[in-house]
């Protein structure tokens, strides 16, 4: 029997403390840390004398700052229950989920319309509704659900070719699998920082330290390394070289309502310990998706006519048409002409 992973324990009186610098007027960058490649040593197609490891420990971990620091030594670390840990992901999305929080409690009387969110594989757009009965808590998880479908749009837009640098493919990393654990436990630990009534950072510190505590985080990079090789040439290749799509050999498509951790040892017997629930309803049982759309006017490289039609003339899609999307990308994945990219399963 699966266990389920709950980390959100609120208090039945909360006081939410989100940074005061926030500036609500300008969304975070698509990425705000650094990202990590999957694997260890891995060889740079142009410049073949460099080799990329993004691995760090517990102990080499900082203090979480809002939007980073050079500090917070970010990169990969392996869990015995969690599977591989990416910071920089978790981090980003925690912080994702606090500015979305704080930009729906401050539009709740009015409501958000067409809130601009930059682009990524197309113009991203956000409008949100909420009902006054909404609490502290209902918004903070619309936010964890917001933040959450934002990152499953950047793993299918790169897998479709869209990328941040024009000219570098990023579909290397995409639907990699540490992403959308590490994307979903930003999500809860977010949610449970800003809903204390301690200061935000300092409380994703604590909570970081803690669920890398209680997932049984390695206690070296040597050990995370060690992890890495015990899959090499399995789930990544150790020959491919950045940033061709080949670097990895298995993917995790299966990343919608509940996402489970690749686990070295149980994942080979076809295991999962623990899973991560996608924040889904509100606290009197309400689908979120009825008070918020995030739309997106697709570019051409997004698939929209192959997967949906000619009805999608204006190309203009939202969170509820990802899973059709998904399906099409773990389809493409498993045909011959896209060796290199093995799923791990389908997507719900």
């Amino acid at each position: 029997m699966k266990k389920i992973l709950l980390l959100i324990a609120i208090p039945l009186a909360t006081f939410a403390k989100v940074p005061g610098t926030m500036d609500l007027k300008t969304p975070p960058k698509r990425i705000i840390r650094t990202c990590c490649s999957f694997g260890v040593d891995v060889k740079v197609s142009v410049l073949s004398f460099l080799k990329v490891t993004d691995i760090t420990s517990v102990d080499a971990l900082g203090d979480h700052t809002y939007l980073g620091s050079k500090q917070e030594n970010n990169g990969i670390i392996y869990t015995r229950n969690g599977g591989f840990i990416d910071m920089g992901h978790l981090r980003d999305i925690a912080d994702y989920t606090t500015y979305l929080y704080a930009l729906i409690k401050e539009n709740r009387a009015n409501g958000l319309t067409d809130f601009r969110l930059g682009k990524e594989g197309g113009v991203k757009k956000l409008s949100v509704n909420i009902p006054e009965n909404f609490t502290d808590e209902d918004m903070a998880r619309l936010a964890g659900k917001i933040a959450y479908d934002l990152s499953v749009w950047h793993e299918i837009s790169t897998w479709y070719g869209s990328s941040y640098i024009p000219l570098v493919p990023e579909r290397y990393s995409s639907f990699s699998v540490e992403d959308a654990y590490s994307n979903l436990m930003g999500v809860h630990l977010g949610i449970k920082s800003i809903l204390s009534d301690k200061d935000y950072e300092s409380e994703m510190t604590r909570n970081i330290f803690e669920t890398l505590d209680y997932l049984g985080a390695v206690s070296s990079e040597e050990d995370t390394r060690q992890a890495m090789n015990d899959v090499k040439d399995i789930w990544w290749s150790g020959t491919a070289k950045l940033p061709s799509r080949k670097v990895l050999i298995k993917r995790q498509f299966e990343i919608l309502g509940r996402v489970s951790p690749l686990v070295v040892d149980s994942d080979l017997r076809g295991e999962s310990q623990y899973e991560l629930l996608v924040p889904e309803k509100a606290s009197d049982g309400r689908d979120f998706n009825e008070f918020y759309t995030l739309e997106i006017r697709a570019n051409f490289k997004i698939p929209v006519k192959r997967v949906f039609g000619y009805g999608f003339r204006d190309r203009l899609i939202n969170q509820n048409d990802f899973p059709a999307l998904i399906h099409y990308g773990e389809y493409l994945a498993t045909t011959p002409e896209h060796a290199g990219a093995h799923a791990v399963s389908s997507a719900r």
